[in-house]
């Protein structure tokens, strides 16, 4: 498999990357994010097409580009990365004992080709009281996270059950990044947006 650039600045994906044992680089899209679309597992697709093409587009040797995008989505309402203590708190009551979904969009750019595609699971959360809250919330980790909450870090004990990826929760569906792959690089895949 040729080199990868990988259009992203989170540790997280760059973590799960690695697992697949494969050559890449970090180089992180600064694009000016421009939503079109409503439902969210459009808006990731989207999303990550605009990071993976603004790096596609600064790179003289053309290589494979990757772009993602994570969102959280409850009730049908995609909820981003908290403004504040305040709204961290608004969000983590929203998920408590309840249901949400999960959304990464990936997009790779490979030989002019652009592939997006997208995975949800459901993460079911045990219900939690306002202590529990504000004690995760004074560990700082909700903050830069969609959602205001990290599977992989503290919140792993506010977990009821999930279904579907959990790499996708964490922001990077590797098991179906690395089948993709095989399928461009086979041929058997073009440019097209899918599930």
């Amino acid at each position: 498999m040729e080199h990868i650039i990988l259009a992203s600045a989170s540790p997280r994906r760059k973590e799960i990357l690695s697992l697949a044992d494969l050559s890449f680089e970090v180089m992180p899209s600064n694009v000016r994010e421009v939503i079109t679309k409503e439902a969210p597992n459009e808006v990731v697709m989207e999303l990550s097409s605009q990071k993976a093409r603004d790096i596609w587009n600064k790179i003289k040797e053309k290589k494979i580009v990757v772009g993602a995008d994570t969102v959280v989505s409850y009730d049908g309402k995609i909820l981003g990365k908290p403004a504040d203590e305040e709204d961290a708190a608004r969000m983590l009551s929203m998920l408590s004992g309840s249901m949400h979904r999960v959304y990464t969009g990936v997009t790779i750019i490979c030989e002019g080709k652009e592939i997006s595609f997208y995975e949800e699971t459901k993460v079911y959360f045990y219900p939690l009281d306002d202590e529990e809250i504000q004690a995760y919330i004074r560990t700082g980790e909700p903050m830069d996270k969609a959602g205001a909450y990290g599977i992989q870090g503290k919140a792993a004990v506010f977990i009821r059950s999930i279904e579907g990826d959990y790499y996708n929760v964490v922001g990077f569906p590797i098991a179906r990044f690395m089948r993709e792959m095989k399928k461009i690089q086979s041929g058997e895949r073009d440019t097209i947006w899918e599930k």
